[in-house]
């Protein structure tokens, strides 16, 4: 990746972790960590891999994403923010009643394609994304990210199933494997592991990739994209609570929001990389 384009990725993640904080910090509820997790994910998918137009977000060409976990809908409205869809000022109402952006994805917001939250079926819906787009013919891709806690639901399974059945090729699936989910550890809560072993038994093509690495990503998602008569699970390892200090790798901000004092730390310090990228 050309370094110029990789220094302004990592700017925009910056932003997007920042549109995080602030969400959560006055919506005083949500889920920053996981949120975290995956900015770099969703910055290079809105801003480089996905076919999307903020001017016309139901353009029916367009590619598909689905946000299977969707407690982490500030990362994604942060990023949609980003990406032109609607004004970084409406992250500041986030969870307010009668507000745009409400606690889960809606599909009534600019941009997000399916109302998410209750884990397991994204993925579901994302295999029915597929299957129209090859029944119609559309050249469109459907991609879908998933908590690595969310894993252990029984549907999950189902759809890894039927996607590989119907040799949807045109549907990747990004597993966000942190580690952590609400309860712990997830090799102490229900281990899914070994995750990327599951997915190959049951006819995925499997890629492991570095979450916060823009060039490891674009080696991946190109390789997803050379899979035919196979759906691709990207596994990428990532760190919760990403470049946050006191958020990473704990347990405790999944559905914990920072208070006035870590509000002021965590935007600190996100403000302090974002000036070392932009200089």
């Amino acid at each position: 990746m050309d370094a110029t384009i990789e220094k302004r990725l990592k700017a925009t993640a910056c932003k997007v972790r920042m549109g995080i904080i602030e969400g959560t910090y006055n919506a005083k509820s949500g889920h920053p960590g996981g949120s975290l997790s995956i900015a770099d994910l969703l910055t290079y998918l809105y801003f480089v891999k996905l076919h999307v137009n903020p001017a016309e977000p139901d353009m029916p060409e367009r590619d598909r994403f689905v946000l299977s976990k969707g407690h982490t809908a500030p990362a994604l409205y942060a990023t949609l923010a980003q990406r032109g869809f609607f004004p970084e000022e409406e992250l500041k109402s986030l969870r307010h009643i009668g507000a745009l952006l409400q606690g889960h994805p809606c599909i009534h917001i600019p941009g997000v394609d399916m109302s998410s939250g209750s884990l397991g079926q994204g993925i579901s819906t994302a295999c029915g994304m597929a299957l129209a787009s090859k029944l119609q013919g559309s050249p469109y891709r459907v991609y879908t990210v998933l908590g690595d806690g969310e894993i252990e639901e029984g549907q999950v399974w189902e759809a890894a199933m039927f996607a590989a059945h119907y040799q949807l090729d045109n549907l990747i699936a990004i597993v966000d494997n942190n580690g952590l989910q609400i309860d712990g550890p997830i090799t102490e809560v229900c281990s899914p592991e070994p995750i990327p072993e599951k997915f190959e038994a049951f006819g995925w093509h499997v890629i492991r990739m570095n979450a916060h690495d823009f060039n490891d990503m674009e080696r991946a998602f190109n390789e997803a994209e050379s899979i035919i008569d196979k759906p691709v699970a990207i596994i990428q390892t990532s760190v919760k609570g990403k470049d946050v200090s006191f958020m990473e790798n704990q347990c405790s901000w999944h559905g914990t929001a920072p208070n006035a004092e870590q509000y002021e730390q965590a935007m600190a310090e996100l403000k302090a990389l974002l000036v070392g990228l932009e200089d």
